[in-house]
This record gives structure tokens, C-alpha cells and sequence, in this order.
């Protein structure tokens, strides 16, 4: 599979997709979007993969949407526009349900969708001197397909400011009100992620695709029986897997599971 707007490569079981338009800040338009999608979408199935990092290249992480094509959608019928609106709310989708730990690693400025990408992912990392920004009141319109990952990450709170205001919102603040969950000095973004991802060697593969697969099904539930009886089946379930019973046995032996053998 080859892509024109974004570099695809695996090492190390960690497979890298990197934004591939530095000269427009890797804003993105129906092209973009349908080749990251695939993308990630060949990253979720591939067994030979066990996490997954979001990046740009360039100067910044993603201005959002790209101007010709924000001209090009002006001019489509409703219908139309729900149609291509679509792509990118399936390319949000798939990376938020991915069953493997993804990482954004955010430098530069972050716009628009730029910040939805980084709400999406399990994990984000951005460089000092990090700029955000939910500019799409400046322009008349709203930022309805990231508000439901936006909004997962920052609160109802902080949304209806940003959500209003379109102020920038500096990588410290984005750091305090959840955007991101850490911040790594200039040039350092991949010591950073090494750290992270280190840590995600340490988990069970299928166990973090359950984890994550837990946390989107009862996200903001009533905590009522429906909600217990589902969650002791989810524990149940994972008790009995073959992940599980190595795990207990790797404990109980003090040796260390497969998966954490590094390649």
C-alpha cells in the first residue's frame, strides 16, 4: 500500500504515521483523510504492530482543514457536505477505537482537526511552544465532528470556552485542562514517547484492546447493576484468556510474560 500524503513505516513493533505536507502545515482534505484512515486501519490489523504514533511533519503537527479544500466543500449541497463531512468523522472514529495504544506527538501549531487528532489518541505528547487552537468560530462554522473526542478530553467546561472563543491555548494549558498528558522539552518529543511506549511494553496486548474497549463502553454510565454485571463479565472474560492466565502465572513464578520480551 503507498500513500502520496503521509509516510507509513513499522519498527520496532511501533508503526509511525507521519503527515506528509510541510508546506501547508499538513492541513488535510478528503485525500489526506482517506489515506490516514487506511492507514490506521492497516496498523490496527497488523499483528506485527503493537502501538501506533501520530505525527507531522514539518513545522507543525496540522493547521486542520486545507483552505482549497474548505472552498471546495463551500460550494457542495447539504447533502454533499454530510457525505464528505463523513470521511474525516470515519477517520476520527477509527483511531479512537483502534484496538492498539496510539500516541500523537504534537509540535508547532495544532488547528482545528489538528486538535481533534490529538483528542483522539489513547495518549498525547506535545513539544514546548506548542500552539492549539479550535478556530472554527473565526471562520462561522463549528467544530462539531472533534467536539465528541474534545470534549471526552477537556470537559464540558473548558469546551465552552475554546469552543467560543478560538483563543490559543498554550501546551501548558493544554497540559492542565487534559488536551494533552505530557509535555516534553524542544527536540525532545521522542525521548518522550520512548518513555511512554516503555511503559505500554509492559501491558498484555489484547488486555490494553480490552482496557481501552472498557473505558468507551461505560464512559459516563449510571453506575447501576446493568453496569456491575457488565463489568464482572469484562473481568471475567480477561481472568480466563490465555494473556490472563500467563500474566497471574508470570506473577505468581516471578518471571516475566511474553509480551514483554522487546524486539
Amino acid at each position: 500500500m503507498t500513500f502520496q500524503h503521509i509516510l507509513y513505516k513499522v519498527e520496532k513493533q511501533i508503526a509511525t504515521i507521519t503527515m506528509n505536507r510541510p508546506e501547508v502545515h499538513n492541513a488535510f482534505n478528503e485525500d489526506v483523510i482517506g489515506e490516514m484512515t487506511k492507514a490506521f486501519e492497516k496498523a490496527g490489523k497488523d499483528k506485527n504492530v503493537r502501538a501506533v504514533i501520530l505525527r507531522g511533519n514539518g513545522k507543525s503537527f496540522s493547521a486542520g482543514g486545507d483552505l482549497n479544500w474548505m472552498r471546495k466543500v463551500a460550494e457542495y449541497t447539504k447533502a454533499q457536505n454530510v457525505k464528505d463531512a463523513m470521511r474525516l468523522g470515519t477517520l476520527l472514529k477509527t483511531i479512537n477505537n483502534l484496538p492498539k495504544p496510539t500516541i500523537a506527538l504534537v509540535h508547532g501549531n495544532a488547528f482545528g482537526g489538528g486538535v481533534g487528532l490529538t483528542a483522539c489518541c489513547d495518549i498525547a505528547i506535545a513539544e514546548e511552544g506548542t500552539q492549539f487552537c479550535l478556530s472554527e468560530v473565526r471562520i462561522g462554522i463549528i467544530p462539531s465532528i472533534i467536539a465528541p473526542y474534545v470534549i471526552a478530553a477537556i470537559g464540558e467546561r473548558q469546551a465552552r470556552r475554546y469552543f467560543l472563543t478560538a483563543e490559543r491555548i498554550s501546551a501548558q494549558v493544554a497540559a492542565r485542562i487534559g488536551l494533552v498528558h505530557e509535555l516534553a522539552p524542544l527536540g525532545k518529543l521522542d525521548e518522550t514517547a520512548e518513555k511512554i511506549v516503555s511503559a505500554l511494553w509492559d501491558g498484555a496486548p489484547s488486555a490494553q484492546a480490552r482496557g481501552k474497549k472498557l473505558i468507551l463502553e461505560i464512559s459516563k454510565k449510571k453506575i447501576d447493576d446493568t453496569l456491575i454485571k457488565l463489568t464482572s463479565k469484562k473481568i471475567a472474560e480477561a481472568r480466563a484468556s490465555d494473556e490472563g492466565k500467563e500474566g497471574l502465572a508470570a506473577f505468581l513464578n516471578k518471571t516475566d510474560p511474553s509480551w514483554r520480551k522487546k524486539s
